[in-house]
């Protein structure tokens, strides 16, 4: 019984390093894709080649897309929040902003998602601790951001970036209350929310993705490398974990995320590593971790509360939410 506890404790702990390498890396290539391609071409070629592998595995493992005009609307609107406009947003603001500074700004998105429930009236009665998370958080945000000095991170690619991370916390609030949990399995809502990406960027295309390309094999390898493996990949395994171990156990690749960024910005491309970013990052990361403490325990009291026997779902659906960051707004 040890042994076999072991191996899945190990299991466990390698899907994570897997996911949050994947999805760390995800800067790393973007700032590659960049240097032949356009911000919209590379988004472009993201949701179409992520969704392209989605749908072929959706069909392979017997699944279909999902069905409904009422489903597909709910689709779209997370497929703006959660892909199309942060992708954008992301490859907008990397022009100017270093890979691993990326990645950690994207690490605001669950003190967005918390400032979002305040907002929106699902965060009350919000703990003393949880309050000064957020306000540290964006503390360390400031710190990165530097405004007192004139080389300090400010300006509008980074801007870009944090209006990435605050689109993933109104994304992952509208698919917590509109798509999970309604008998939909997560492969066939993965592949349909990248193909109604395609779709929005496709739109945009006309206005800001004809520039003429560059695609080298550097280019070439990072676009793809981005589209399969940092999208859809990274997408499905990120449903799996939370199918398999709950969206408590997930989360823990949001503090992996923006280390995993810094050291590949590091050490692939020599991006500066300075002593106020890495502060920043401490801070950032500590004020995430205080306001996740009051939730991680609502959810274990909530999950020991009695309630009537739920219906059986799709064996691959998960149990909380699509997002290891999504119950950061409960």
């Amino acid at each position: 019984m040890s042994n076999s506890r072991g191996r899945r404790s190990l299991w466990s702990g390698l899907r994570v390093a897997v996911l949050a390498l994947l999805w760390g890396s995800t800067f790393l290539w973007t700032e590659l894709a960049l240097r032949g391609l356009s911000p919209l071409q590379v988004t472009f070629a993201r949701c179409v080649l992520g969704a392209l592998v989605l749908v072929v595995a959706c069909y392979a493992t017997g699944h279909r897309m999902p069905k409904g005009l009422t489903l597909w609307r709910h689709v779209v609107v997370a497929a703006l929040f959660c892909n199309a406009l942060p992708f954008a947003l992301f490859s907008l603001g990397q022009q100017t902003v270093d890979s691993g500074l990326a990645g950690v700004l994207n690490a605001t998105t669950p003190l967005w998602s918390a400032a979002l429930g305040l907002a929106l009236g699902s965060e009350r009665g919000l703990r003393p601790v949880r309050l000064a998370g957020l306000l540290l958080g964006f503390t360390g945000t400031i710190v990165i951001f530097a405004p007192w000095q004139v080389t300090g991170a400010g300006g509008w690619g980074a801007l870009a970036i944090l209006g990435a991370a605050a689109s993933y916390a109104v994304a992952f609030t509208y698919m917590g209350r509109t798509l999970v949990r309604r008998g939909t399995p997560t492969i066939s809502l993965s592949a349909a929310q990248l193909v109604a990406a395609s779709g929005l960027t496709a739109l945009a295309v006309p206005i800001g993705g004809l520039e003429s390309i560059d695609p080298g094999p550097t280019v070439l390898v990072a676009a793809v490398v981005l589209s399969v493996l940092c999208t859809a990949v990274t997408f499905h395994l990120t449903y799996r974990i939370i199918n398999d171990e709950g969206a408590t156990n997930a989360a823990v690749v949001g503090y992996l995320l923006p280390v995993v960024s810094v050291l590949l910005g590091a050490v692939v491309l020599g991006e500066d590593l300075t002593v106020r970013v890495v502060l920043g990052m401490a801070v950032v990361l500590a004020g995430v971790g205080m306001t996740r403490r009051q939730g991680a325990a609502a959810t274990v009291k909530e999950a020991t509360a009695p309630e009537p026997a739920p219906e059986p779902a799709p064996e691959d659906e998960p149990d909380d939410a699509p997002c290891p960051l999504l119950e950061s707004t409960r």
